[in-house]
């Protein structure tokens, strides 16, 4: 029978289609084949890309020369620029400003043909220290106030490059999702003395049902209340508040846990677009009480659209109930595998 669930922290409610209950076989998701030409992402076309602003690369190699395996630069066509004063100014009913901001392109590899949950160990490690770097380089910016660090996949999903990217906006404002976690975050902690993401991980430890992943300082699940099939959420097992503050000893131990769902996820709906999203608190926004917020990753397949109804209400209708979701990643391949092991070459190579 079809249930209504609440979203615990947005206290949205969403319906969970049980009797429709569609596998990963079930979806119709054109399937995206890399293109085999080189790209202005590609390494040894350095001088097609804005110059970059972090990179990690072999010892005596240049800055925006061959030798690195992440690189950093601005978007050559950005969404917001540095440049302007973020001032509001009002114009009859309205209110606008500069498009004040900073838009990154996190090159993930070198390798053209690669996406992130195939790459070796260390190297998604690189990846998430990039994330992190960057974010707490932004933030010196006090007119930015929101850092989101986000992953389209697949053109479906708004991608308009193969090559392995990532992406970073710095915002003079906070998003009105975050403002929305925040609230529901904060509500839940006055009124029991917890935060609903550690009361979540420790619920879904003892009934581990939606349980993907699970790791030393990671959890990867299926919301209970999930917006769409195969909704997967990365939470830091410690409470958090800040991506930026991640550290050394987590990096690693996200890296596995991020690699891994990933493949279960590619593996199970034969490599989906999907959206990455990394959710954290605000910076530079001392009037706020950030303690109770707990930083999170929401992966989203696009494997459905929305469509009249969820356009005029506002819930969504998913058609693949959680629980099978996670049943169905979890079998999709082995969590563990030998190729997930430090790719010692390549630590030797660069380190």
């Amino acid at each position: 029978m079809p249930e209504w669930r609440k979203d615990p922290i947005l206290e949205k409610w969403v319906v969970i289609a049980t009797e429709r209950g569609k596998r990963p076989s079930d979806f119709k998701v054109p399937k995206e084949e890399k293109k085999g030409y080189e790209c202005p992402l590609c390494e040894h076309h350095e001088a097609e890309t804005p110059p970059e602003v972090l990179s990690y690369r072999e010892r005596e190699t240049e800055s925006n020369r061959p030798g690195w395996w992440v690189r950093v630069v601005s978007n050559k066509f950005p969404a917001l620029k540095i440049e302007g004063n973020s001032e509001i100014r009002k114009q009859g009913p309205y209110q606008l400003m500069d498009g004040v901001g900073a838009h990154e392109v996190v090159v993930e590899t070198p390798d053209h043909r690669k996406s992130l949950e195939n790459l070796n160990e260390y190297q998604v490690r690189e990846v998430i220290r990039a994330w992190r770097d960057r974010s707490l380089d932004l933030r010196h910016d006090t007119r930015f106030k929101y850092i989101q660090i986000f992953k389209n996949f697949g053109s479906v999903a708004g991608a308009s490059l193969d090559h392995p990217h990532s992406q970073i906006i710095a915002t003079p404002m906070v998003p009105a999702y975050a403002f929305e976690k925040m609230g529901g975050l904060t509500k839940h902690a006055r009124l029991t003395g917890n935060c609903i993401l550690c009361d979540i991980i420790q619920n879904e430890r003892q009934d581990p049902q939606r349980v993907v992943v699970e790791s030393q300082q990671f959890i990867s699940m299926t919301p209970f209340a999930s917006r769409s099939p195969f909704e997967t959420w990365i939470i830091p097992r410690e409470h958090q508040a800040d991506y930026g503050h991640i550290r050394e000893d987590q990096v690693g131990d996200l890296a596995y846990v991020l690699r891994s769902t990933l493949k279960k996820i590619s593996a199970a709906l034969d490599q989906p677009p999907y959206n990455m999203v990394i959710v954290t608190a605000p910076v530079n926004y001392f009037s706020l009480d950030l303690a109770h917020f707990h930083w999170h990753i929401e992966i989203m397949p696009r494997l459905t659209t929305a469509a009249g109804f969820e356009l005029g209400t506002g819930f969504y209708i998913n058609p693949t109930p959680p629980e099978m979701a996670a049943a169905e990643l979890r079998e999709a391949v082995p969590e563990y595998d030998e190729t997930f092991k430090n790719n010692i070459e390549v630590v030797e190579k660069y380190v």
